[in-house]
């Protein structure tokens, strides 16, 4: 049987003291190599692995599904089983429901859905994850579209936080089905839980409030340390004391640290999370982007092939990797500024942006049946002269991830956990 989530997070609280523990790694599922990647790094240098899932990303066919893959979340949990067995991973991995709940869908939240609606959808699609067999789920009712520019009362956020774990734990008991995590909070730079006198309050009243109902704790509540991701930049400045101040606070309750937007740190602001006691970080976007890199440079080389005379009939895959990036205006939420308003007309009419569009936002086109086929086509060129492009792909995805296992005192961390257990 898995070890479940919660105790992991217990030893590595543990192991903290000992200073032997490692912050682990949230991963954002952006495509099947990103999960090959991740299984092959964590099979050879021995850490548990989390899969961090949002609902745009994989949710229920009748609430839209998701743009990774086109994953449900029963057909997401086979391909990580499928990768598991097919890179001979046999140690702990853990997926997670990243930002579950009302209006986390891009649609619910444009569309203004009442709250009664919003929160029936948001349960919907949890019952999917505890029958699909997830570990770890976030419940986050903060993306209220009728408070926009404020902030949402803690005693709101609570009480729709206590309703969601309420829900999820019947759920899950009347199915008789294992032990999961829950984590809890918020990232936003803007009145999220900063503080530690917030953090503090937030967790006393979450704490009150479950232990009257016999509900469990949270594993994980989000703390912001300073981190903001936007274009494919790390846009905020890491705050070594405050992620110290939160962490030791969240540890007083038996609770991890945890921390969003971790995405193109560093190396000192990496390797200051393990005195800084965090438990883990979530880093999403980046993993895409790096993807669609690894994909432009292949394309590069293609071209060269074709002036050298060694292919005939080069894909066009940079082309449509464009074109499906702007047209997906995916790229809104992480621009900055004016920016967030242009055109699609005005971005496609301007070369050096289009390029910047094509790198925040290509890794949100990799389902396309167009781009698919380009793929194929680009893969199947390399392969006349010797270049495994898949190989590669998988390689340089695993770059950037390899950073964050160094810095983050990973190697070993399975092993280390299981002995304290």
């Amino acid at each position: 049987m898995k070890t479940p989530i919660k105790s992991t997070v217990k030893a590595l609280l543990e192991l903290q003291e000992e200073n032997k523990s490692a912050t682990l790694l949230g991963i954002g599922p952006m495509s099947k190599n990103l999960l090959q990647a991740s299984f092959e790094l964590a099979r050879d240098y021995d850490f548990p692995l989390m899969f961090i899932a949002s609902r745009n990303q994989v949710d229920m066919d009748e609430l839209g599904g998701g743009y990774v893959n086109g994953w449900n979340q029963f057909t997401f949990m086979e391909a990580i089983k499928e990768i598991a067995v097919k890179t001979n991973f046999n140690g702990l991995y853990y997926v997670c429901r990243d930002h579950g709940g009302p209006w986390q869908r891009d649609k619910e939240r444009n569309d203004h859905l009442p709250v009664n609606e919003a929160m029936a959808l948001g349960k919907k699609s949890y019952l999917a994850d505890i029958e699909a067999g997830f570990d770890l789920l976030m419940i986050d009712p903060t993306k209220d579209p009728f408070e926009v520019g404020k902030v949402i009362p803690l005693e709101t956020v609570i009480e729709r936080t206590v309703e969601l774990i309420e829900y999820c734990e019947q759920e899950r008991k009347a199915r008789n089905l294992p032990e999961i995590g829950y984590e809890v909070g918020t990232e936003e730079t803007n009145g999220g839980l900063t503080s530690t006198n917030i953090y503090e309050t937030f967790i006393l009243r979450l704490q009150e409030e479950l232990d009257e109902k016999g509900l469990p704790m949270p594993t994980f509540i989000v703390g912001q340390t300073g981190t903001l991701v936007r274009k494919t930049e790390q846009a905020g400045q890491f705050n070594f004391e405050n992620a110290y101040e939160l962490a030791q606070m969240a540890k007083k309750y038996g609770v991890g640290l945890k921390e969003h937007n971790g995405d193109y740190l560093d190396d000192v602001s990496l390797l200051e999370h393990i005195p800084s006691q965090i438990t883990a970080t979530n880093v999403a976007p980046q993993y895409g982007t790096e993807e669609t890199r690894g994909y432009l440079k292949l394309a590069s080389v293609e071209q060269k092939l074709k002036d050298y005379g060694l292919i005939e009939n080069p894909s066009k895959l940079r082309d449509v990797l464009l074109y499906h990036a702007i047209q997906s205006e995916r790229w809104r939420k992480w621009m900055v500024g004016d920016q967030t308003e242009l055109t699609v007309d005005e971005i496609m009419n301007d070369a050096e942006l289009s390029t910047a569009i094509l790198d925040i936002a290509g890794h949100y086109t990799f389902n396309l049946a167009e781009v698919k086929k380009e793929i194929d086509k680009l893969y199947a060129n390399l392969n006349q002269v010797n270049i495994n492009g898949q190989r590669f792909i998988v390689e340089h995805i695993k770059r950037p991830i390899r950073d964050y296992v160094e810095c983050y005192n990973l190697q070993g961390a399975t092993t280390r956990i299981k002995e304290k257990l």
